[in-house]
């Protein structure tokens, strides 16, 4: 969701010494926060209390390391760690970290003697998965009662999915002798022992000084705004990687939900993909290398952590043993390869209805190639998509921006201009500067008809640029949530190593960090707000908190004086279009559906407290089950739409099976979305209610 700049620090003389790195790191970072930051905030008494807090949340989010003598012994510290900011002092850090070192080991000896005594499931007690909601125990007593409630929970999924295996073993085969109550009971508890050892083995163990002082940092620049973050060294690999837009694993996009990794996504053409068995809103329980005999229950385990073990090299394999939505326990094995971790580039299809013929683009990022730029960019692609659409005979377009969380500013400058003949597009605004008007000036048009742009919750940065062109030019009509995400702001990554003139302490890393803001043509910014639907429909993130507006320290919205731009002079009737959408969504009973299901997947997130007793805890279960069948209806859902490839794509497929299977997959998603079959609705009202020429009017506030 980011709109990267890439530069080296050329805008200062000033010389940095300190022989401690962690001293010399704060001060070079204070200075770059202070000059370059868009809205630099004061390091003082206020800043120094929500630092405070935050770090030891970072630190011990589930205050499962730290008493409540700890913290009143770090209190000394909360207003004054500004002061020590500044004078490039890390006592705060030290004294914390030392105390931190010291609980992890007293914990490694609690979790231990707890896993060593059976769990009492017919006990009726509950835990709190909201650690907000807890205070620090006040003694060890209090501290092992807290890990044994943890760990409980953990374990009820291993001691559930046991007694679901030896269910399905015995009705298979009648003669299986099933195993005892206490026989599950320990080997759940012995799961849960394993994969703990190896959290604090591999993960907790193998984190360096450097890699606890850099969460320190990353909290101090995380006060400034959201997408302010600092990159240590060893972190720098990882973003590497996420920038190169490759790695090896088996191309699933993953999410932690309450203490359960949940496939959320797959990559096209991925190892997981082409395997085809395993699934979106399949639960991970456990992970097994195909050189380990027994596999790593992953239940409760941090995300980053799991993923560690998920992935790997190419040709490896790895054994997933996952729950499927029916409740089905189930081994998936895959062979790891090379992913594409974002398939990033356009693709088109030719869409019938009533023997019309449509066009829909698909734009998952604004990627562009900077070395390459002319030839590699989103705006360039999506401008041959539409060639080959028009050569179809396409009577209107759905340019698709949902999930599409932003990218590179030249490359959505030049897409916008692919359907106007010239002007505005974009506000850019630095602080103590004169705005700059990003324009396009290109008087072709690639596609002067009808445009339809989809968006929801998770279209970001250049997404909400694109919308908003579009919208305030009176060019398209924008379908999807209530708003998009609402980020709109530019970041720039820093090389720190630049700031210092001779440096012998080694990589400092680098930071990025937010140093401009961008407005709409018409003025308004879209931070926070987003760009509003012209059509709001229901969608599956309608009821969650998701947007900017929903993370911590966001900068604020404003406005600034409108460009001067000429709205859409061949007019369609765009009020009578979004009056019968309108009219169309509300009767809608696919839509009624989702907007119910989303409903009801946001009260499953606000319910954190849970039974510990087995038999009420598995009544959830299976009413959560039951509760979930009634809105299958979504997924079964059939549209009167048909999908077809372009010519240009139908040749490519004779020698490139892989793209085939790619698009006819996307095709069938394409023939349920409801979103879609709307989209293709207002097309043809806006066709309908042919062009005409009006008087342009320019707009200039």
């Amino acid at each position: 969701m980011l709109l990267l700049a890439f530069a080296s620090c050329s805008f200062t003389s000033k010389k940095f010494s300190n022989p401690d790195k962690d001293k010399l790191l704060i001060q070079i970072i204070t200075f770059v926060l202070e000059q370059l930051h868009f809205d630099p905030i004061t390091i003082n008494d206020d800043f120094s209390e929500e630092l405070f807090e935050d770090y030891l949340g970072v630190i011990d989010p589930v205050k499962r390391y730290f008493y409540e003598s700890d913290y009143e012994d770090f209190e000394k510290f909360k207003l004054t760690i500004d002061d020590q900011i500044k004078a490039a002092d890390i006592t705060f850090f030290n004294v914390v970290h030392q105390r931190l070192l010291k609980r992890i080991d007293e914990a490694k000896e609690i979790y231990k003697e707890v896993l060593s005594q059976p769990f009492d499931y017919t006990e009726d007690e509950y835990f709190d998965t909201n650690y907000e909601n807890s205070m620090y125990p006040k003694d060890k007593k209090e501290m092992t009662d807290r890990w044994r409630q943890q760990l409980k929970f953990s374990t009820l999924s291993n001691y559930d999915d046991l007694h679901q295996q030896e269910k399905q073993a015995k009705e298979k085969d009648p003669t299986y002798v099933m195993k005892t109550e206490s026989q599950i009971e320990k080997e759940a508890r012995e799961s849960t022992l394993k994969s703990i050892n190896i959290y604090f083995n591999d993960a907790i163990d193998d984190l360096q000084r450097e890699d606890w002082f850099a969460m320190y940092v990353n909290t101090m620049v995380d006060e400034f705004d959201p997408h302010t973050y600092y990159l240590a060294p060893r972190s720098k690999e990882d973003f590497d990687v996420r920038m190169s837009g490759k790695l090896e694993g088996i191309g699933a996009q993953l999410s932690k939900r309450m203490d359960y990794i949940k496939v959320v996504g797959l990559i096209s053409g991925g190892p997981a993909w082409r395997g085809n068995e395993l699934e979106v809103e399949d639960i991970i329980l456990k992970v097994k290398q195909e050189d380990e005999e027994f596999p790593l229950d992953i239940v409760g385990m941090r995300i980053n952590d799991a993923i560690k073990y998920i992935k790997g090299p190419k040709g490896t394999k790895v054994t997933l043993t996952v729950k499927k939505v029916d409740g089905n326990i189930k081994d998936i094995t895959i062979t790891r390869d090379v992913v594409e971790v974002y398939d990033t580039y356009a693709k088109s299809s030719v869409v019938e209805k009533n023997n019309k013929k449509f066009g829909i683009i698909n734009l998952p990022a604004f990627y562009v190639d900077f070395e390459d730029y002319k030839n590699l960019n989103a705006a360039v692609d999506v401008k041959k998509e539409i060639d080959r659409l028009k050569s179809e005979g396409m009577e209107g377009l759905v340019l698709d921006l949902r999930n599409n969380g932003g990218g590179s500013l030249p490359a959505v400058v030049e897409m916008a201009g692919l359907f106007i003949k010239e002007g505005p597009i974009v506000q850019v605004r630095s602080t103590g500067k004169a705005k700059e008007v990003y324009k396009d000036r290109d008087k072709s048009i690639s596609w002067d008809g009808p445009l339809v742009i989809l968006v929801n919750e998770l279209s970001a940065s250049a997404s909400e640029i694109m919308a908003a062109a579009m919208q305030d030019y009176k060019r398209a009509i924008i379908i999807g949530g209530k708003q998009t995400y609402g980020k709109g702001t530019v970041q720039q990554v820093v090389d720190l190593n630049n700031m210092l003139r001779s440096n012998t302490n080694g990589d400092f890393g680098s930071i990025g960090l937010t140093i401009q803001k961008y407005y709409r043509i018409n003025g308004g910014s879209v931070q926070l707000e987003g760009v509003k639907s012209d059509v709001e429909v229901p969608g599956r993130f309608s009821f969650i908190d998701i947007g900017e507006k929903d993370k911590d320290n966001p900068l604020p919205w404003d406005e600034i004086d409108a460009a001067e731009y000429t709205p859409w002079e061949n007019y369609f009737d765009y009020d009578t279009t979004i009056k019968n959408s309108k009219e169309r969504m509300n009767n809608n009973a696919q839509l009624q559906l989702i907007a119910e299901n989303a409903k009801w997947v946001k009260s499953k997130i606000d319910d954190t407290v849970f039974p510990l007793n087995y038999e009420k805890y598995k009544a959830n279960l299976d009413l959560n089950e039951e509760e979930s069948k009634q809105y299958e209806a979504i997924s079964n859902y059939k549209t009167n739409l048909t999908f077809s490839p372009t010519s240009y794509e139908q040749k490519l497929f004779e020698n490139d099976s892989i793209l085939q299977e790619k698009r006819v997959r996307w095709f069938e998603s394409l023939s349920k979305d409801v979103y879609v079959e709307e989209a293709i609705n207002v097309l043809e009202d806006l066709k309908t209610s042919y062009p005409i020429k009006k008087v342009a009017t320019t707009v200039k506030k």
